[in-house]
């Protein structure tokens, strides 16, 4: 039998420090885990003093070099972080940010722009990462030692044995991508629909459902401004675009477009209760993800029920994205040349730090990752009383 997967945070390990043309230095007993080279002495003490949002900038930049465990290293700088004047004005700037315009109010103009500020940068340049069906989310590893492929096809599975997907249902999937998981559903004979507001998303996902036009297609449009019903609706890592204070409308319109005997499922980032807005956020809105907000999941179940919805399955993915996560980051890191090549060096250095941050918040619980089964809550429905339609072989 397997062991479990264990995500506790590890024991403190030896590390080396560098100044390009100085001494070095290391940190704990044993052979360093990882060797940081910093251009100047001045991002060394700006780092060591626990400064993230501008020592992950210099990163980016290429004035912090890393070579090693960039895991560890992440942990390391993570575990350094004290409140000087600089780390306040960012956790600062974090918190201000439900506090913006944007918060409050997005057009759908603004909404395409931050999509494709972080989808469009290359088709190519995904590829090289993503798996071979390129599907930018948790995938779903019934076996640890998985690789990302198969990982990502069981997830697609998992996704539709929980939407008890049927022949001949309506399927509509909410952000939909590059199209994975709609010609997974069309293949199973459900007449299955995608939306993106990505140029590059939408281009490739429609070529790959070219041969089958009379049961999938895909949409380059608003999900707000989709219009009919559909049986079995997913979306998969697009809310966390919307905003914690439009939460109400996605839910209000999810359930207009849901048929009175649907299902919903909702797969999304969420963040814990007990962790709060820091420089980490303000990296994340910034440099990847421009107008992205986490609410917590009690906000998010709150919103689904105050639509009408009632939950009928939760599952914290959270291990799986911290896989999933790690296996980015090693693609990125074998195809750094490529990756360079298409989408350039800053947006690459962006991508690892990103990733492998990523992972380091999923291993140490500052962010989660749910699944929710949804219904409408005034239809009675003959329920499927266990689970195991969805765990079956």
């Amino acid at each position: 039998m397997r062991s479990a997967v264990h995500l506790e945070t590890p024991p403190a390990q030896s590390c080396a420090l560098e100044v390009e043309g100085g001494e070095r230095q290391t940190i704990g007993g044993g052979t360093p885990l990882f060797t940081i080279v910093f251009a100047n002495a001045r991002l060394k003490e700006q780092a060591l003093t626990g400064d993230l949002y501008s020592t992950a900038l210099a990163y980016v930049q290429g004035e912090i070099e890393v070579s090693g465990d960039l895991f560890a290293a992440v942990r390391f700088f993570s575990a350094r972080a004290r409140r000087g004047w600089r780390q306040t004005y960012h956790v600062l700037l974090a918190r201000l940010a439900p506090w913006s315009l944007e918060a409050w109010w997005q057009s759908r103009c603004r909404a395409a722009d931050n999509v494709r500020r972080h989808y469009d940068r290359s088709n190519e340049f995904y590829r090289l990462f993503l798996d071979r069906g390129m599907t930018y989310s948790c995938a779903y590893f019934r076996d640890p030692d998985w690789g990302i492929d198969e990982a990502q096809q069981a997830k697609l599975d998992h996704i539709l044995r929980k939407l008890d997907l049927q022949l001949g249902d309506r399927f509509l999937d909410i952000g939909c991508g590059w199209g994975a998981l709609v010609e997974m559903a069309a293949r199973r004979g459900a007449l299955s629909t995608g939306c993106t507001l990505s140029r590059a998303q939408y281009e490739l996902a429609r070529d790959r459902l070219a041969g089958m036009a009379e049961c999938g297609q895909v949409l380059e449009a608003d999900y707000r401004d989709l219009a009919g019903q559909w049986d079995k609706i997913a979306s998969v890592g697009m809310f966390e675009h919307v905003g914690r204070r439009r939460l109400g409308g996605y839910f209000r319109k999810v359930h207009e477009l849901l048929s009175s005997r649907g299902l919903f499922l909702n797969h999304g980032l969420v963040r814990p209760q007990t962790v709060r807005e820091g420089p980490e956020s303000l990296f994340l809105r910034r440099m990847v993800f421009p107008g992205t907000e986490l609410p917590h999941l009690g906000e998010l179940i709150r919103a689904g029920e105050e639509a009408g919805f009632e939950v009928l399955d939760l599952e914290n993915l959270r291990p799986h994205y911290a896989l999933t996560c790690r296996a980015w980051v090693s693609n990125l890191l074998r195809n750094a040349e490529a990756c360079e090549r298409h989408a350039g060096r800053e947006t690459h250095r962006t991508w690892l730090l990103y990733l492998a941050a990523c992972a380091v918040q999923f291993e140490t619980g500052q962010t989660d990752v749910y699944q929710l089964l949804l219904a409408r809550r005034s239809t009675p429905l003959p329920r499927r009383l266990t689970r195991d339609y969805m765990y079956g072989g």
